[in-house]
């Protein structure tokens, strides 16, 4: 991803530099993208057979970083055993991350990815959760949808005034 960053030049002049954030600016937010199939278990899972993992072993395969793993077992959303100082996690830990991941992917927060992974564990859990699941996917994706129409908005606006700035300038420097 690159950034844009205004830099004083000299004097009065302005310069716009884009360039790769560094590891220092780049958000924790941005960790390698999963795929949504593979989040949603249609890709096909070469670990099925794994009983426990280790942290850089999920790490790995979900792109996220060891930092982002302890955060969520700090949060209560993993708990992974312990062997002295290693975490092992197990298969319905992963199963938690992959859940984790895709709330996140779809705009929820950890908190309401929290709500609709415990659905499971009550009474006719599989069922009801899939059934709450739907129906906040079809009010957040209203909730997307909305965004995207005021980001397109926002969007049109900036066009037309970056088009002001520039006619401005031009006129300024033919004067």
């Amino acid at each position: 991803m690159l950034i844009g960053r205004w830099t004083r030049v000299s004097g009065q002049k302005w310069n716009f530099a884009m360039s790769k954030p560094s590891a220092v600016e780049r958000p924790e937010e941005e960790e390698s993208q999963v795929d949504i199939d593979f989040l949603l278990g249609l890709a096909g899972d070469p670990n099925a057979d794994k009983e426990t993992f280790r942290i850089g072993d999920l790490s790995q395969e979900f792109g996220v970083t060891l930092r982002t793993l302890r955060f969520y077992e700090d949060r209560g959303l993993l708990a992974p055993a312990r062997r002295g100082t290693t975490r092992l996690y197990s298969r319905r830990d992963r199963a938690r991350l992959r859940l984790i991941l895709l709330a996140k992917m779809l705009g929820f927060s950890l908190t309401e990815a929290k709500q609709l992974i415990e659905l499971y564990h009550q009474p006719n859990g599989k069922q009801k959760q899939l059934e709450v699941s739907l129906e906040r996917f079809e009010e957040q994706r209203h909730i997307l949808l909305e965004q995207k129409r005021e980001i397109e908005e926002s969007i049109a606006a900036m066009d037309k005034t970056i088009d002001f700035a520039r006619s401005r300038l031009q006129q300024q420097a033919a004067e």
